[in-house]
């Protein structure tokens, strides 16, 4: 019995390998013969490719986003890098502006110290300049150790600023010719008239309105004339003379037409100082 159904199972399985090796023949045959597949072939090709553009469709939406991501995340860091080059730009700028500003204040410290002749010029640089004192004083980096010594001329730009008032070992406060407080050292000054004339009188005070110096104890009936040039007379030994102070911008007069007060117009200008030359004495 059991031989039997194993015959009989064997004759299956060798009749199912004869059908399929026929129906391959065929399929094989048919599909070498027609320029279309058979129903059965082109129902399975239609399920396939259903199923392909199926499963591609999301996978297609997918890799899209991650594109479009990161296009974005690449235009986002273009966009900051953009940022920082027009940043260091600007800065660069200031910096460029910063630097030639100075350069032509350094220039003219440099023509400034070769027409100091005996004296030494100490280049120094402001550090403190509050809007309490703004035309009164300032405090340099220069003091004791560079040299500088009280009521030492101090200069910026083409002309005279002020005088040193208190020293320290490594700075120093300057009084501006500024400084209206009654309290504060006077610059004997001199003018030389077109005419040759020579007018002495004193630095008195500052019009604050119109940025001007005045000049009181003038000495001589001397005609004066807009655009005479002030300068240090040297008188009292302190001060070395031929300090360029300004130019005359007006002049006002008593009743009988004399000159008593003189209006200077400051070579330098006294609002911005950043670096100035104090004239030490040679030893």
């Amino acid at each position: 019995m059991q031989k039997f159904s194993f015959n009989r199972r064997l004759v299956i399985i060798i009749v199912c390998l004869i059908v399929s090796f026929a129906l391959m023949t065929v399929s094989v045959t048919i599909r070498n013969k027609k320029s279309t597949p058979p129903l059965i072939q082109q129902f399975g090709n239609d399920i396939v490719g259903l199923v392909d553009r199926v499963v591609a469709l999301p996978t297609n939406g997918l890799s899209s986003s991650v594109s479009s991501i990161s296009e974005l995340l690449n235009t986002y860091q273009e966009n900051q890098q953009l940022k920082q080059q027009v940043s260091e730009l600007a800065q660069t700028k200031v910096r460029d502006q910063t630097l030639a500003k100075e350069n032509k204040q350094l220039k003219k410290e440099l023509e400034l110290n070769a027409s100091l002749t005996d004296y030494t010029a100490v280049s120094a640089a402001v550090i403190t300049r509050t809007p309490s004192s703004w035309q009164n004083q300032v405090v340099i980096n220069k003091g004791a150790a560079s040299g500088v010594e009280k009521n030492m001329p101090v200069m910026s730009g083409s002309g005279l600023i002020g005088r040193i008032a208190e020293v320290n070992k490594t700075n120093s406060k300057v009084e501006l010719i500024t400084d209206n407080n009654d309290s504060a050292n006077r610059f004997a000054v001199q003018i030389t008239t077109k005419s040759g004339a020579t007018v002495n009188g004193v630095l008195s005070g500052y019009k604050s309105t119109t940025g001007q110096i005045t000049m009181d104890n003038i000495t001589t009936k001397a005609k004066l004339s807009k655009g005479d040039k002030v300068v240090t007379s040297g008188l009292g030994g302190v001060t070395p003379k031929g300090l360029y102070v300004g130019t005359v911008a007006k002049a006002s007069g008593s009743d009988y037409g004399l000159a008593t007060k003189l209006y200077i117009t400051p070579a330098t200008d006294l609002s911005s100082l950043n670096v100035v030359t104090v004239a030490v004495t040679k030893q």
